[in-house]
């Protein structure tokens, strides 16, 4: 089994976290390769970011609905996608020992719209950023990845985590540090990633709060991911009755064929014996027509 091979029977294989961690991966990879290919015929590849993530300004998210989803796949630095990944794994995990993975994924979706959502609104409203609205974009998958360690602490408050350098941390205490950090940091070069943090941790609570009122907030998502995903399955196959075969039958199969009728005649002139000529069905009678022809 060659290398990619091994990529594809782990992604067939891998649970809700390996899968995510694969598309954002490998978009990632794909895009930087694009990038890269651009660059060798002097041409700048860097427009396919613009592309793909979500702008601010609501005119040009107008032209671009696609980026509320698409966003939130896409990372442009290393580092950036590799502490991502890092806490997808570990909280997604840790998310899955309570919950499904068809919640996974319906938590990653509506916390990243619910983290662009929250971007979008701040950036219209408040006048600090007026003058970044035209081109401030927002990209990555933290605001999903927060809503996760969100709905996590919620659910497991004092279960601990080991960090180098400070040791064990209960989950609680990481989920309010995020949140503060994320608060603190508004008013920061990365104001719009902030916005996001607190709008996909919004949507955790929000999440693990409806769970224990006895409602599901990620059933429509799952359920619209089911019909999507049925209507690409292939068609039941039609089973098509074989042909015939002219082949003529061995000696053996002859007697062994005309001993099973004679056992089957035997039954039907005992029946006969026993309970009359009316008791038989349609189907004996019929064999019995033909036995004595």
């Amino acid at each position: 089994m060659n290398f990619l091979e091994n990529l594809k029977s782990t992604y067939k294989q891998g649970d809700a976290v390996i899968r995510l961690i694969y598309i954002n991966s490998v978009l990632f990879i794909v895009l930087k390769i694009f990038v890269l290919v651009m660059q060798l015929f002097k041409l700048d590849g860097e427009f396919i970011y613009t592309y793909l993530a979500m702008p601010s300004n609501l005119k040009s998210l107008l032209y671009k609905p696609w980026t509320v989803v698409t966003y939130m796949f896409l990372h442009k630095d290393f580092f950036h996608i590799f502490f991502n990944m890092l806490a997808l794994y570990w909280f997604g995990k840790l998310f899955l020992i309570q919950f499904t993975q068809k919640q996974l994924y319906g938590l990653y979706f509506w916390g990243g719209l619910s983290a662009g959502l929250i971007y979008l609104i701040s950036y219209n409203i408040f006048p600090l950023f007026s003058d970044q609205v035209d081109f401030s974009i927002l990209m990555g998958a933290s605001g999903s990845i927060m809503a996760m360690i969100l709905a996590t602490a919620m659910q497991f408050p004092n279960m601990e985590l080991r960090f180098f350098l400070i040791g064990m941390v209960k989950l609680k205490y990481i989920a309010i540090a995020a949140v503060l950090i994320s608060i603190f940091g508004i008013t920061s070069g990365n104001a719009g990633g902030q916005l996001a943090h607190l709008g996909g941790a919004l949507y955790g609570y929000f999440f693990v709060i409806s769970l224990r009122r006895g409602k599901d907030s990620t059933k429509g998502f799952n359920k619209l991911m089911d019909s999507i995903s049925n209507l690409f399955k292939s068609q039941k196959l039609k089973v098509k009755r074989a042909k015939p075969s002219n082949r003529k039958m061995t000696d053996a199969e002859f007697n062994m064929n005309k001993a099973k009728q004679m056992k089957e005649i035997d039954r039907i002139l005992d029946k006969i014996k026993s309970s009359g000529y009316g008791s038989l069905t349609s189907e004996e009678k019929k064999k019995l027509f033909e036995q004595g022809k």
